[in-house]
């Protein structure tokens, strides 16, 4: 009796071909941590001003569209005057992972905007807490 020598050879080939095409096909997954929020510019002048904010996949670098920005405050707790509050108003965006945002900065030293974001096709939210100075 001869034994093919492919026998075994085979079976495992078509195992190894299996195993590594199945990591192959798995989606990377991402998590809420890949993604964080960042100032365009960290100055902005006293008065009604324009925050424009970049929201940036980590893995990546690159920018995502189309998130919902759903919970926005901006105050000056870096400065500890947390309760000097004051409104934000999304505007819209000609650029693709940019979002804006329209505030009246009352007076100058830092201001902290806390933001928080849905990211399409991922579970979670996106939260962040920026700092950005307002001068004359």
């Amino acid at each position: 009796m001869t034994k093919n020598p492919f026998a075994r050879a085979v079976p495992a080939a078509l195992l190894g071909a299996a195993l590594s095409a199945s990591a192959f096909a798995l989606p990377a997954l991402a998590d809420v941590k890949d993604y964080r929020f960042e100032l365009v510019q960290q100055e902005a002048k006293v008065g009604e001003a324009i925050i424009a904010v970049r929201l940036v996949d980590q893995r990546s670098g690159k920018p995502v569209p189309d998130a919902v920005v759903f919970a926005k405050r901006l105050d000056m707790a870096p400065d500890a005057m947390e309760e000097m509050a004051t409104k934000v108003e999304q505007v819209p965006s000609t650029e693709p992972g940019v979002y804006r945002f329209k505030a009246k900065l009352s007076m100058q030293g830092r201001w902290r905007l806390s933001l928080a974001a849905k990211v399409q096709g991922e579970t979670g939210t996106v939260e962040d807490k920026l700092v950005l100075q307002a001068a004359k």
